[in-house]
């Protein structure tokens, strides 16, 4: 299946005076500062206060969410500016979900490739540009203690807005690794010890065969494209992963969170 991208709409930078109880004022169109990423959602924005290291530059919410962070006895790094929700509405279009949240944040910071541990696995995504699909792999990275996600400078979404989202707060417990070339990076982590199994449907072996061993390197590519060629050819295997149904090929997260499932539960077994 071709990996369906959906437009992510860039929210504005709001009014310098800013929104407060009587906004309803449209917000100045302008763009938002490149190292400003834009948090929305209960679970997004509550795992960000939780995060000592995000920086907040700004904290909007409804009544009913500024009561309810108040009960909750969420320690927050800022006083939130009281809105209403068509103001948070206004900076992200009507079809997002806010839950009475918005927050301006700064980056977290992307550590280096060399500096990943060897005793965690991790997940490299070659060109998988829907922010949707980024977000719930991050998800499920999160679930299943994914050390790093290694993604590219270019050809992959930001980590602000909807992937964020879509990520329910993944972002603060999964690291994102940035390198500008792919299979250079997959490359140092073979250098480092890690093997480096691609999943794609026609790969050799399936996964729940292949043998594993820490540290593992899952590589993920685009819906559709698949792996380009000289990210297949760094690694060590390409696998599939084998399902009974009529329908052989699933969407990227899933397959992610299925080959994540297949991979622990493989290093997990007592070696003879």
């Amino acid at each position: 299946m071709r990996a369906h991208n959906r437009d992510q709409r860039h929210p504005g930078r709001p009014s310098p005076d800013g929104p407060r109880r009587a906004a309803g004022r449209r917000p100045h169109a302008t763009e938002a500062d490149s190292e400003t990423v834009v948090l929305y959602g209960w679970h997004t924005v509550t795992a960000a206060l939780a995060n000592p290291a995000r920086r907040f530059r700004r904290l909007l919410a409804t009544e009913n969410a500024a009561r309810r962070l108040a009960e909750e006895t969420i320690v927050l790094p800022l006083s939130p500016e009281v809105v209403r929700p068509d103001a948070i509405a206004q900076r992200l279009g009507a079809d997002a979900v806010h839950q009475g949240l918005y927050a301006e944040a700064d980056s977290l910071p992307s550590p280096d490739i060399d500096d990943l541990a060897l005793d965690g696995n991790v997940l490299a995504l070659d060109q998988i540009t829907d922010p949707h699909n980024v977000g719930a792999i991050l998800r499920s990275a999160a679930a299943f203690a994914v050390a790093a996600i290694v993604t590219t400078a270019r050809h992959s979404p930001e980590a602000t807005g909807v992937l964020a989202k879509a990520a329910s707060g993944a972002l603060e417990h999964v690291p994102l690794v940035t390198v500008q070339n792919l299979s250079r990076g997959l490359a140092s982590l073979k250098d480092r010890g890690f093997l480096l199994v691609g999943l794609d449907s026609t790969g050799e072996s399936d996964l729940a065969t292949v043998p594993l061993r820490a540290p593992l390197a899952l590589v993920l590519g685009a819906e559709g494209k698949g792996l380009r060629l000289l990210t297949r050819a760094t690694c060590d295997v390409v696998a599939r992963l084998d399902v009974p149904g009529a329908i052989k090929s699933l969407n990227v997260s899933n397959a992610a969170a299925l080959a994540l499932y297949v991979a622990l539960a493989q290093l997990r077994k007592p070696h003879p």
